[in-house]
């Protein structure tokens, strides 16, 4: 005799149609949480709520948090969900001060987070929590002073040399050649890192087969599986542990772990001073070994390592899509181009060709308004978030967030919001003239984000995008050719603001 019936295969069903019940009701309790508090929701599926297209590779998450943002029409949020748990999608410039800026100390961490036994990718700078992201920050700050970029720019200056014979070697002269630009700018990009990070050369421009190229790839591979591993550390912590993600992954991990530690033990055998992050962390790690305090936390170990990791993927994916990007808006609009290129050559030669720190950060005006309008066209990390630390009420209005609940700021929708930035689809460097620039709201433009954790290597990133910049446009003419994808769509494998194909323009030489 069967347990509920007469008959086992209908006992089966019974059972199974049970279970899929219980199983389609448990990830769907919580789909009314933003409902029941009368604020409006994007409507979730089962199992995964609103990511699901992205989670699956279907579209990009840019797009989501795009199409999130216009469904919210003129509410100052919206509510949302990642599988099953409740995340606030703001759209109002005034509540996003109180969570970046005014009460910062209720929104200091992020919701990124990996395994505590992936210590380089859960301890740097971009992932760490309080208070150890507060201490560390404080330990990393004077390194990005302009103090001490200044005395690293002549070290700088030997990877623009290297660049100079990279672009000869491709034989650019005549009517020029059709190229992947982004290649190039992550080559340029990698070797300044490698300079001022680890203290040494990686030689990503002139050898073609340089392992740190291969690593970088590796970490920002367009594979499904890695573009899981990201998103699920930045968005969807609960699968790292599950699947056993980790942020740089295990091969890469390990490679960074031995440069590093072989930059460090050559800088302490040498004695050398360069004033670089090597500098700074070899004095940290002899400050922590004479600390007697055993309760104190340490940067020791990977946690050093972490630090100098996160800068290597920051100079490889963030600031060479910077250039890469302006290469294509410029490419696409040659007036501007043109009006860029004589204020880079009147400027050299009004300073007999000579490249200088001060000149590139506080001499080109309108290169300045070039990458501004990069930036705001193509953040490289397309939003920003905050986990709410204790019960907070959001300011002028009667909703309270649990603490625990994230805050997502769709960064790059509103930099692409008609009402903020008019005609945004429009590539427009005059948005931030000084007359201009004066008149955009606040808290509506934030490509490296806001408040006490705003991008730390922001100075460093400008400064190697200005200065690539000003070699390729110098003596480079850009424009589209019969491969250039022309509007640009993003990559679903990514979540950040990545091309969906190679960023190929017709480069040729000028004549001096």
């Amino acid at each position: 005799m069967a347990l509920l019936t007469h008959h086992w295969g209908l006992d089966g069903l019974i059972l199974l149609s049970s279970l899929l019940v219980g199983i389609y009701l448990y990830f769907t309790r919580n789909f009314k949480y933003w409902q029941k508090r009368g604020i409006k929701q994007v409507p979730p599926t089962a199992l995964f709520g609103n990511i699901g297209a992205p989670l699956l590779g279907q579209k990009p998450f840019i797009k989501l948090l795009s199409d999130m943002y216009k469904a919210g029409e003129d509410e100052p949020y919206i509510g949302y969900y990642v599988l099953d748990k409740p995340f606030l999608l703001l759209r109002d410039p005034e509540l996003i001060k109180y969570v970046l800026i005014k009460d910062f100390n209720n929104f200091p961490n992020r919701v990124a987070a990996s395994r505590k036994t992936d210590v380089v990718g859960s301890m740097n700078l971009f992932v760490v929590n309080n208070p150890e992201w507060k201490y560390i920050r404080q330990k990393l700050s004077p390194i990005f002073t302009s103090g001490r970029l200044k005395k690293m720019f002549d070290l700088i200056l030997e990877v623009d040399k290297d660049l100079d014979v990279h672009m000869n070697s491709l034989k650019l002269e005549g009517s020029g050649r059709d190229i992947e630009v982004k290649d190039i700018c992550s080559k340029f990009t990698t070797d300044i890192i490698g300079l001022t990070a680890y203290g040494m050369k990686f030689n990503s421009l002139t050898d073609p087969d340089a392992m740190i190229r291969k690593v970088g790839k590796d970490i920002f591979g367009r594979s499904y599986r890695r573009y899981l591993e990201f998103f699920a550390v930045l968005q969807v912590p609960t699968l790292v542990n599950v699947f056993g993600f980790e942020v740089f992954g295990k091969a890469a991990t390990k490679f960074l772990r031995y440069i590093f530690w072989n930059a460090i033990n050559e800088r302490i055998q040498s004695g050398a001073k360069r004033a670089d992050l090597i500098d700074l962390l070899v004095g940290l790690k002899k400050e922590q070994e004479s600390d007697s305090n055993q309760n104190s936390f340490k940067l020791e170990g990977d946690t050093l390592v972490a630090q100098a990791a996160v800068f290597f993927t920051g100079g490889f994916e963030t600031s060479s899509s910077t250039m890469s990007f302006g290469l294509y808006e410029l490419a696409k609009n040659p007036t501007i181009q043109d009006k860029l290129r004589k204020e880079i050559r009147d400027t050299l030669d009004a300073n007999n060709k000579k490249v200088t720190y001060d000149m590139i950060m506080s001499s080109l005006p309108y290169l300045d308004m070039v990458i501004s309008e990069v930036l705001r066209m193509y953040p490289i990390l397309p939003y920003l978030d905050r986990n709410t630390e204790a019960d907070y009420q959001l300011p002028g209005t009667k909703l309270v967030l649990k603490a625990g609940t994230p805050v997502v700021i769709p960064m790059q929708a509103m930099h692409m919001d008609s009402r903020y930035f008019p005609k945004p689809e429009i590539f427009d460097p005059e948005r931030f003239s000084p007359e201009n620039k004066k008149n955009i709201l606040p808290n509506t433009y934030f490509p490296f984000g806001d408040g006490p954790r705003i991008c730390i290597g922001m100075r460093l990133g400008l400064m190697q995008t200005k200065l690539g910049l000003i070699h390729l446009i110098s003596k480079y003419e850009f424009s589209p050719c019969k491969d250039t994808l022309i509007p640009m769509e993003f990559d679903k494998y990514s979540v950040f603001t990545t091309s969906r194909n190679d960023i190929i323009l017709n480069v040729r030489k000028l004549r001096d």
